[in-house]
């Protein structure tokens, strides 16, 4: 219905609340899906080289402006998918400014490895990012990496507990910083650069490894929430800083998502104008994930009034889709924006209000993500909605066509019977064939330490009488 007062003079927006903050121009933000990368390290979870492109293809046609392609020393198959994006870039399947990136520890091996993976499909180096990484908290310098600082500055390994957090912060600088000359020497000029753990890190220790790393030839900081603790008051305490010292560059923030804040962390930091936000597809990840490509985008252009005109909202539900059925894992039916529900309804007292308006009940536009509103009716449903599904035209015609008259009793005898209806089916149904179906399912998607100890008892021996020998890396 058409309102007799502006919109903005019966409710207050979101956005009122948010006007002097400092986000990036829209032009300005980078969106960077890590879903080929971190997505994939979801426990059972396992892309194919195609089935990566198939991703790569579709997050380039959505919008993105950053891909984390993998990590081509762990596995064959990440060096496969690298080049089968790359070419795909150049046969113009993904656009032309869609930056593709990788991952490399501080090691030269990691850096020889992916170069040499170009060179077999004669790519430059530079069509590439490395994202060149250590750690960055003092518990993971001396307790995670401790063991190979101590080689990397030849010490001996009795010293590993005796030596002072300060010598594994130097020793770490050093080796992100000769990674980062080594890939400078060998032709490469686009590097991120940053230490796992980052929001746990010393503050000015964090600072300093920013600037290592830049004086060493880097490109590109990255600060992370590794282990997904970051409060919003934690972004507000170090971001600001990180900004502040790194004016005009683009910075990365990588957030994970252990208790449930990831994706309003990633917005809050890009309050304090960071422009590279860090995101995965349905929010894939280890342990509980990433921050979910769908809430920052979606949250910054209704919450937040940031709208970056090349992204194609309308294609998350899709996308969303797309990386169920290859990841085997199914996004929940009430997930903010994407899930299968959440433009649903069947509340009276919420449908009586939609068929005034949407805006009373409904605040994501439906349209804007690809979706409808549309109801389901059982115990909670009242005669308006009945009514507005049943006077829809094409049902309405086919009522008619059936010589049926949709009248008020009849619209009232819909309405018992289904409240009636679903109420029967409480009594009755039990839904734990379903669940048990889903968790037997997702069960399989990995295999269980029991059956990895089967496993090795069935290869043991196999190879112990000699019927089976393996085929083992490097040898």
């Amino acid at each position: 219905m058409e309102f007799r007062e502006p919109l903005d003079q019966l409710i207050n927006f979101p956005k009122t609340f948010t006007q002097s903050l400092n986000f990036p121009a829209p032009e300005r933000i980078r969106i960077y899906d890590s879903t080929l990368r971190d997505g994939e390290q979801m426990p059972g979870v396992a892309f194919s080289p195609g089935q990566k492109y198939e991703l790569a293809v579709a997050l380039s046609d959505i919008g993105v402006d950053i891909i984390d392609l993998g990590f081509p020393m762990a596995a064959l198959s990440d060096r496969r998918a690298m080049q089968l994006i790359v070419q795909g870039k150049h046969n113009g399947a993904i656009r032309p400014d869609l930056e593709l990136l990788v991952m490399c520890r501080s090691n030269p091996a990691d850096i020889d490895v992916t170069i040499q993976a170009l060179e077999e499909i004669n790519v430059d180096v530079n069509d590439i990012t490395f994202f060149i990484f250590t750690s960055g908290s003092d518990l993971h310098l001396k307790y995670k990496i401790g063991k190979t600082l101590i080689k990397y500055m030849g010490r001996k390994d009795s010293e590993w507990l005796d030596l002072p957090v300060e010598f594994y912060r130097e020793a770490n600088l050093k080796l992100m910083c000769d990674a980062i000359r080594y890939a400078r020497d060998k032709g490469v000029t686009s590097i991120e650069f940053g230490g796992e753990d980052g929001s746990r890190a010393d503050l000015e220790y964090t600072i300093e490894l920013a600037k290592a790393g830049y004086a060493a030839g880097g490109t590109r900081y990255s600060f992370p929430d590794t282990v997904g603790c970051f409060t919003p008051e934690g972004v507000d305490y170090y971001i600001p800083r990180i900004v502040k010292e790194f004016p005009g560059r683009d910075l990365v923030v990588h957030f994970h998502n252990d208790f449930g804040l990831a994706g309003i962390n990633t917005i809050r930091a890009m309050s304090h104008g960071i422009n590279c936000p860090t995101c995965t597809v349905n929010g894939m990840g280890e342990r509980a994930g990433n921050a979910p490509l769908h809430e920052v985008v979606v949250g910054l252009h209704s919450l937040y009034d940031i709208k970056m005109p090349h992204f194609k909202y309308n294609l998350l539900r899709p996308l969303r889709k797309m990386v169920e059925e290859f990841s085997g894992i199914p996004v929940s039916a009430h997930a903010p924006i994407i899930g299968e529900g959440v433009f649903l309804h069947e509340s009276g007292i919420h449908t009586a209000g939609l068929l005034i308006d949407k805006s009373i009940y409904q605040v994501i536009d439906p349209e804007l993500v690809g979706a409808e509103i549309k109801y389901v009716f059982g115990k909670h449903s009242g005669a308006g909605a009945v009514k507005a599904v049943l006077e829809k035209p094409t049902y309405r015609q086919g009522l008619e066509r059936d010589g049926v008259e949709l009248t008020p009793e009849l619209i009232e005898a819909v309405t018992l019977f289904v409240k009636d209806a679903r109420q029967k089916r409480t009594m009755t149904d039990s839904f734990t064939n379903v669940t048990e179906a889903y968790y037997r399912e997702y069960d399989r998607l990995g295999i269980s330490e029991l059956r990895l100890v089967e496993l090795a008892s069935t290869l043991g021996r196999m190879m112990k009488e000699g019927v089976f020998k393996p085929k083992l890396n490097n040898k």
